[in-house]
């Protein structure tokens, strides 16, 4: 194994972790805001689905000697943000717990290229994209606001993603700091190295919870990260079993949900970074990628603590912005899958409308409404 590191497979292993801590980590800090969740605990979330990437993704590189890049459910966080705060901390473990195990019954049985079918894709989408939808609304929405700082960010935003677009969501989170410090005053003289300490959480079941949060989880996760996320590598030529990746994120999962970690899923976006040829000109050397992935996300777990302080330090503008804006490829997509899908359009489209709308009828949430 020491023998197959390389430059490059940790340069891409450490790109993507650099991208999800730019991009999808600004939309658990608004699920974070919606909940009003304190710092400490805070930190415990970003500790857990950091280390729940790490040991997973480790884990599965090595084992499968394949570069399996984990994260955590992007699409899931952003469920969260619609059904906070009337959904207690407690209440959300509980349905972290229901998903793991629901995924964890189909990734064990092998039914999830059968169950994954039977889901019509342009649905599937429309709920994917309907979820997400009212981010990309509030990168705008920001504008009122915050104009110069909105603004400023959606500029940079456009120049990067024309320039650099490799590079895009990392860029644009450094100039929205550096925006933020000297237009909107904020400080970072708060933000230290600190190692972060988890804090339990006693699950709680109720039927508004599974039916609201799990049930929505689990389709999306299964969607929305699985799905992607095997295409990826099997498009990259890699035969890796779903039973056995699945199994092994949502048994991890189980764990990381006692400490505020939402569902440990295959990531879709960052790993291209991981299984293409500038992770190493050796496909059979990639995996790599994958464990430096894991090692990187350790760190993250680490010093969760400082990575929380930055984000607090930063105004709650520069948050919608970066999130909304890291989420326009995704939503893009999804609206094209659900459009595309001509068999099921309309049915697509009211999906995504309903999910979109935000609508809340006997204490459950938009998302199982689509």
């Amino acid at each position: 194994m020491f023998k197959d590191w390389s430059f490059p497979s940790v340069t891409a292993g450490f790109l993507a972790v650099l991208i999800s801590y730019s991009g999808p980590l600004a939309i658990f800090f608004q699920a974070a805001q919606s909940a009003n969740v304190s710092a400490a605990m805070m930190t415990s979330w970003v500790w857990a689905i950091s280390i729940g990437a790490a040991v997973s993704g480790i884990l599965l590189s090595t084992w499968l000697k394949v570069p399996v890049v984990t994260a955590w459910s992007a699409p899931g966080t952003a469920l969260l943000v619609t059904l906070f705060p009337e959904l207690s901390l407690n209440e959300a473990v509980g349905a972290y717990l229901t998903a793991a195990l629901v995924i964890f019954v189909i990734g064990i049985t092998g039914t999830f290229d059968r169950l994954v079918q039977a889901i019509p894709q342009g649905i599937a989408a429309g709920m994917m994209a309907g979820i997400l939808f009212q981010f990309g609304l509030g990168a705008f929405q920001a504008i009122e606001g915050t104009p110069l700082l909105a603004t400023g960010m959606l500029v940079a935003y456009l120049v990067f993603k024309r320039l650099v677009p490799r590079y895009c969501l990392i860029l644009l989170l450094m100039t929205g700091a550096g925006l933020a410090v000297g237009l909107e005053g904020a400080s970072l003289e708060s933000v230290q190295w600190q190692l972060a300490s988890p804090v339990f959480i006693a699950p709680e079941w109720t039927w508004h919870a599974t039916l609201s949060l799990a049930i929505p989880l689990v389709l999306v996760s299964l969607t929305g990260q699985f799905l992607p996320g095997m295409a990826i590598l099997r498009g990259a030529g890699y035969t890796a079993s779903a039973r056995s990746i699945i199994s092994v994120t949502s048994l991890t999962s189980m764990v990381t949900a006692l400490f505020g970690g939402i569902t440990t899923v295959v990531a879709a976006i960052t790993a291209a970074i991981c299984t293409g040829k500038d992770a190493h000109e050796d496909p059979d050397k990639r995996y790599v990628a994958g464990i430096a992935n894991g090692l990187f996300y350790l760190v993250g777990g680490c010093f969760a603590g400082s990575i929380v302080a930055l984000f607090t330090a930063l105004p709650g503008a520069f948050i919608a912005v970066l999130a909304g804006l890291a989420l326009i490829g995704a939503i893009s997509a999804n609206i094209m899958t659900a459009i595309e899908a001509e068999g099921h359009r309309e049915a697509s489209v009211i999906t995504f409308m309903v999910t979109a709308s935000g609508l809340s009828l006997f204490s459950l949430g938009a998302a199982f409404w689509g």
